[in-house]
């Protein structure tokens, strides 16, 4: 059972909220340690976990990290899991390179990282735990259309897990530049210059589930309203996607307005300006870790390469921390699937 709100706590987050996660573009410049190069010994341990799983004919999805045995590299990963948890909320991990693998032999890879840092959930009603974050032709406007099947600009937002990685299998001919911001500065920032704004964002929204949900109801949204800033146990906590948002709450015949409308665009205006955004470059092999109860990240539109084989693709796993912070029990059921679940997967059970 989720554990229940202490009365003795406050109500409302301090202002400022102080913590490693709320830093500005200009602290990730000046300090590189939240990327991690991974050295010519852990990429060899790697490949030996790798052949070990591929011998046995594992995929992901059927070995667990008992299956995908790390020693030297295991106590690092855990060092990635305490930045995303209680550092900075972003870790980049460089020094893989996806050309030495075939598909299945990077998938095992991948997932063997995955079950090492937390529990994959499904991303979608197909129930992807690896998903593919690439172009297939969809228009982005069109009714529940998924933002990661399409070559657009995506607006801020954060994912439905603890955490999401990103591996780049291939980058974009052009474009489909990462933008990452802390949502905790933006909290901070908005407390104290537009402290009008922060009750509507506390009090949440209901969100579109992009035909996804639980019910066959392609207007279904989140039963109860999300919090975009939930203060729970002494942590604060966000989840944000603007464009769900405004259409969550259009399906439910309660359109935004007022300073609610202007709450939801100023915290997506803030995270793709000065001083808060943060922009990077995918390149080929680099994973992205991004806690989603601190980061909101966005993406730049695309010019894809004509040869299929070269388009841009990213890996993208959503998973959850085995020892994550305590959730509120408004905030910790996203997508009507309960504390912390996953997309719920048509045909399953």
């Amino acid at each position: 059972m989720p554990a229940m709100h202490n009365s003795s706590e406050p109500a409302l987050p301090p202002v400022p909220v102080v913590d490693p996660s709320a830093w500005l573009a200009t602290d990730l410049q000046a300090d590189s340690g939240w990327i991690q190069r991974l050295d010519d010994h852990e990429i060899h341990e790697l490949d030996r976990a790798v052949e070990s799983v591929v011998e046995r004919g594992l995929r992901p999805g059927g070995f667990d990290r008992d299956g995908f045995p790390l020693t030297h590299l295991a106590d690092r990963i855990a060092g990635w899991v305490h930045a995303l948890e209680h550092g900075r909320g972003c870790v980049l991990v460089k020094g893989l390179d996806p050309g030495r693998y075939d598909d299945d032999a990077l998938a095992a890879l991948y997932w063997g990282l995955a079950v090492h840092l937390g529990d994959p959930i499904p991303q979608n009603a197909k129930g992807d735990l690896i998903g593919h974050v690439r172009d297939t032709g969809r228009d982005y406007t069109s009714k529940n259309v998924r933002g990661y099947t399409t070559r657009a600009e995506l607006k801020a937002h954060c994912d439905a897990s603890d955490i999401v990685g990103l591996l780049c299998r291939h980058p974009a001919r052009s474009g489909g530049e990462s933008l990452i911001a802390s949502s905790t500065a933006i909290y901070n920032h908005l407390a104290a210059e537009r402290p009008e704004l922060i009750p509507p964002l506390l009090e949440g929204f209901h969100y579109d589930l992009r035909g996804e949900g639980v019910t066959d109801d392609p207007d279904e949204t989140t039963f109860h309203r999300v919090p975009v800033f939930s203060w729970f146990e002494g942590r604060l906590s966000c989840r944000f996607n603007g464009k769900s948002i405004e259409e969550g709450m259009i399906k439910r015949g309660q359109p935004l307005s007022g300073l609610a409308l202007e709450a939801v665009r100023e915290v997506g205006r803030l995270a793709v300006s000065a001083p808060f955004r943060y922009d990077m470059t995918f390149e080929k092999g680099d994973l992205q870790l991004l806690s989603n109860h601190s980061i909101l990240h966005s993406r730049a539109a695309f010019e894809d390469w004509p040869e299929r084989e070269r388009q841009r693709d990213l890996w993208r796993i959503w998973f959850n921390l085995r020892d994550g912070r305590p959730l509120a029990p408004e905030f910790a059921d996203r997508l009507n699937t309960g504390p912390r679940g996953g997309v719920l997967v048509r045909g399953a059970g």
